[in-house]
Formats: structure tokens, sequence, C-alpha cells
């Protein structure tokens, strides 16, 4: 699918421009606010209140936007920026909300800067994303619009696949013009034009019970069947083709001198291409159906998935369009691969030109040593606003 280019004039770029290169103090001021609430996927108060202060900016600055509730999972919000251009297809900011942090992470480590990083739960991911795309969504309201419509678009679930909000990404997408997802920049400084896809599975064993030592040979132990199940499991990792299958998560048994009635492991599959996810898949239910021991039986279900982000011919012109705009401010980008998962892959997968990790730079995503560089967040917002111009700008 090829990036549509309009011909109508935009906000004039360098005014946006101009206008974010002030806003570094009231970036970092949100920043600090939205990291210092937990909002661990499950934790729906949480996720909740941090999509409350960001509807609470974009109302102060005059922008529109709609909730969509769920009663599991936190609401999804969209915020709406009229273009001042002729095209309808609006351009898409996307981001997620959700940590992988439990309750309580904050108290222990608090926001903080500290030698030009800025730490806490969920700083880099994706908090700051979320951070830069509101204020370019401001800066637009506030000149008068883009060359298209904007729509920022808040999730509340991404870390644990996004069971709620794919529907509502997917749908989103295939409307859109254009995504502009703000994980966070790689260390580098470069972006992600290229992500693996995921499949994430249980699979639980089922055995008998029978007294370990007084009669043994009545039992079938669902342990032991797992054993062998994970030894084939890892047995598909190809290193060099892309695909790597880890259990990471373990549990069985009843006691120490009873033969284990049940075992279960979750499952982490990743991969490249959908043709190697077939073929992982294929191998991953031969090994499900297969009795490594006699009286067992096993049953695989999927607990979450994220298709891959491959580059296609829009997405490579989007990311020429991007490019250009992070030279005007100086900063040379390039695109990267990245073996994790993000929503991205949905957004492509639909058929709309997409770009990743243009948020902040940051890393060690996931662990307390999770930061982010402060001096990128002004560079990395006007390098999205100058890319939206761009949009309008060709052709």
């Amino acid at each position: 699918m090829k990036v549509i280019s309009v011909s109508a004039a935009p906000a004039p770029a360098d005014q946006v421009s101009d206008w974010l290169a002030e806003q570094q103090p009231a970036m970092l001021a949100l920043l600090e606010e939205v990291v210092n609430i937990d909002s661990g996927s499950y934790d729906k108060a949480g996720v909740d209140a941090v999509g409350e202060r960001f509807k609470r900016f974009f109302a102060e600055h005059g922008i529109e936007t709609t909730t969509i509730p769920d009663e599991t999972y936190g609401e999804a919000i969209k915020a709406h920026v009229a273009g001042s251009g002729g095209a309808n297809k609006p351009i898409l900011l996307m981001g997620h909300r959700d940590t992988v942090f439990p309750r309580g992470e904050v108290a222990r480590r608090p926001f903080r800067i500290e030698n030009g990083r800025a730490y806490g739960p969920g700083v880099c991911d994706m908090k700051a994303g979320l951070v830069i795309n509101a204020f370019v969504l401001a800066a637009y309201h506030k000149f008068g619009g883009a060359p298209a419509p904007l729509l920022g678009l808040i999730t509340s679930d991404e870390e644990i696949g996004s069971p709620a909000c794919r529907p509502i990404i997917e749908e989103t997408a295939r409307e859109a013009r254009a995504v502009f997802n703000s994980e966070p920049g790689r260390p580098s400084g470069n972006i992600v034009t290229g992500r693996k896809g995921g499949v994430f599975m249980q699979m639980n064993i089922h055995g008998k019970a029978a007294h370990s030592g007084g009669n043994f040979a009545q039992g079938a132990s669902a342990i032991g069947a797992l054993a062998h199940k994970i030894i084939a499991l890892h047995a598909i990792t190809d290193i060099e083709a892309g695909i790597t299958v880890n259990v990471g998560l373990i549990r069985g048994g009843q006691s120490v001198n009873t033969v284990a009635p049940l075992a279960e492991c979750e499952i982490d599959l990743r991969y490249i291409t959908p043709d190697q996810r077939e073929a992982a898949m294929a191998r991953i239910a031969e090994i499900v159906a297969a009795e490594d021991v006699a009286g067992t039986r096993a049953e695989l279900m999927i607990k979450g998935e994220f298709h891959p982000l491959v580059q296609d011919d829009g997405s490579k012109e989007l990311f020429g369009v991007y490019q250009k705009a992070m030279a005007e401010n100086g900063v040379t980008v390039e695109g990267e691969f990245a073996g994790g998962c993000a929503d991205s892959g949905f957004t492509a997968s639909v058929g709309c030109p997409t770009l990743c990790a243009t948020g902040p730079v940051g890393g060690k995503a996931h662990s307390p040593e999770e930061y982010m560089e402060v001096e990128t967040m002004v560079p990395r917002a006007q390098g999205i606003a100058r890319a939206i111009a761009g949009l309008g700008a060709r052709g």
C-alpha cells in the first residue's frame, strides 16, 4: 500500500517545530505525572488513571477525545485533531500506557532524572512516546491543523498482547493513511522498520496420580511428559532463520511423593515471516499431540499473539519521509530490525504504512534500569511533526 499524498498547505512545519522546541519542561512535567502512576496491564484502575491524565491534557489544549470502555482492561482513548487540507484519511499517532510492573513499583522507584536520563516504571516503554505524541497533536491543533486529520490512539493492554485493543487498533489502521507508533527509539538512536511476530501459548498436560513408592507403576507423570515436550519445543529454535521457541514458565505436580497428575508450561514463539509461523505452529501441534509418557495427554491454548512488522513499499516510502524530517533537525536516523513485538505489527498487517519506535530514545525496558534520554524528547517530537508535514508536501 502506497502512502497517499495531498497538496493542501498544512500548518507551517517550522512554526510547529519551534513551539515544540520550547516544550521540554512541560513534556517532562507530564511524563513525571504519568510515570508516577502504577499501570500494570491488569491494573485497570491505574491504567485508566493514566488515561484520565492524558484526557485532561487534551482538554486543556482544546482537543476532542473519544473513550472506548472495557470492563476488564483499561479503556482505549482517541484524540482528534482536524486537518487543514483535503485528505480525509487520518495520520495515526499510537502508543500504549500499560506497563509490565506490579502495583507498588512507583513507590519503590519513582520518576527521577539523573545524568541526562529519566528513570521510572514505563518511562521509555512507552509513556515518553505518549507524551511526545500528545504534544505533537497539541502543536498542530494550536496552529490550525495538519495536511490530514490527526488521530492519537492510546491503548491499554499491549504488554499482554492487546487482547482488548487489537480490534480497535486494526479497525483504526484500516482507515488511516500512515502510522507512527512511538515505542522507544533504539539505544542507537534509530527507529524500528521491522519486528518479529510472536505467539504466546499455554500447554496443560494431564497425567494420573499415584503414590511414588507404593504404586508408582499405576501413575502417569505429567511432569515427565512435560520434560520430553520442552526438549522437543526448544529444538524448533533456528537462530539463523530468526525463529525462537522459549518455555519460560513451568508448573506442576502435587507433592514430592506423588506421581504428578498435572503439569503446565507457557511457551513463547518468535518468527519473522508468516510462513515460519505456520511451520512452527504445525510442529508445536505435533509435539502437543505426542504421548511421550503412556497415559498422559496434552492440550494447547493460544493466550495472545502479535503479527510481525513487515516493511512493505508504503512503509519504506513513509520511512523516507521520516528520515528526511529528522535530517532537517540535524539528526541522522536509520531503520533497525527488532526481535520484540509491538502493536505496529497489527497496523502493518492490515496494509497501513507503519513506522515503529518513533518515541524518545531509551533502553533496558522491563527492568529496574529502564531509562529515557531526556534530550531526545523534543527532536523526536519534531521529527514526527515534520514527517506529518512532509506527507502533505509529497505528490
